[in-house]
């Protein structure tokens, strides 16, 4: 960050982005903004990123309507070097989801040995078992639409594994050096319920440009990359390659410009930082 830019609490104070959280949350503004500030203040990964790229990750998860506290699980602030990005919890996918009124029934969770004795290839249905032990070896995702259309996907903890060390270069650096930088080393059990919902929402759920599924739609888009004016940058994947997907349906978030407006009168606020 430069030395003349202003910081996250400067950008957080300015009327013109303190306006449009109030338009995004109504009252519940206040409270949201001060989450980012605590999120920030306790994290020193956080404090060491760009704070447009903070308040950019907050402002989708202000436009999704999602909490932001780690504790709940329904959205993060995720620190990747130098930028901040959006990630979307387990929890924050079926929230969205249900808020689109399609679905009956949507759940992911851990599968302990023994409970699924086959898988059909022809149809992919699930064929349960008994379990015989607590080991945990795999992750199974579930949903059920008003319409009567069922489906679910199962991954085993190798595959997760596999897929995490292949799209998460934080992930691969930590099985590399025996670090614990990456959610998927210190959360494994939220990214497993996460990526198997993510991957059944991805392919079989109803994802559209309506009102209803909007949210969702931009969700599934926006998780683990950077927001920028050109659209959504993915930063932490395979190879460390940067790509850059334009924005299908743009939300319309806290403009930094507003902060720049308003610089004259933030010049004496105290900051947080």
């Amino acid at each position: 960050m430069k030395k003349d830019a202003p910081s996250l609490s400067q950008l957080l104070s300015s009327p013109g982005i303190k306006r449009r959280f109030e338009e995004l949350l109504d009252k519940s503004a206040p409270s949201f903004i001060s989450s980012i500030l605590t999120i920030v203040k306790s994290n020193s990964k956080l404090q060491d990123c760009d704070p447009y790229s903070v308040l950019s990750a907050a402002g989708i998860a202000a436009a999704l309507k999602l909490p932001i506290n780690p504790s709940l699980g329904f959205a993060y602030i995720v620190p990747y070097k130098n930028q901040a990005t959006f990630q979307l919890g387990y929890r924050g996918f079926i929230q969205l989801a249900m808020r689109s009124g399609q679905y009956k029934t949507l759940n992911s969770g851990a599968v302990r040995e023994g409970q699924i004795k086959e898988i059909d290839f022809e149809t992919g249905e699930i064929i349960r078992g008994e379990k015989i032990s607590d080991d945990i070896v795999g992750y199974v995702a579930y949903m059920e639409l008003l319409n009567g259309f069922k489906k679910s996907l199962y991954m085993t903890v190798e595959e997760l594994q596999a897929h995490a060390e292949k799209y998460s270069m934080s992930y691969a650096y930590d099985l590399r050096s025996g670090k614990k930088s990456s959610v998927w080393t210190t959360n494994f059990d939220a990214m497993s319920k996460k990526t198997v919902l993510k991957r059944l929402l991805s392919t079989f759920g109803i994802i559209s440009i309506d009102q209803q599924s909007l949210a969702l739609a931009t969700a599934l888009q926006a998780d683990q990359a950077v927001i920028t004016e050109e659209g959504f940058r993915y930063i932490d994947n395979e190879r460390g390659e940067e790509r850059i997907v334009p924005f299908t349906d743009v939300i319309d978030l806290p403009e930094a410009d507003d902060a720049d407006e308003s610089e004259e009168d933030d010049k004496e606020l105290s900051t947080v930082d």
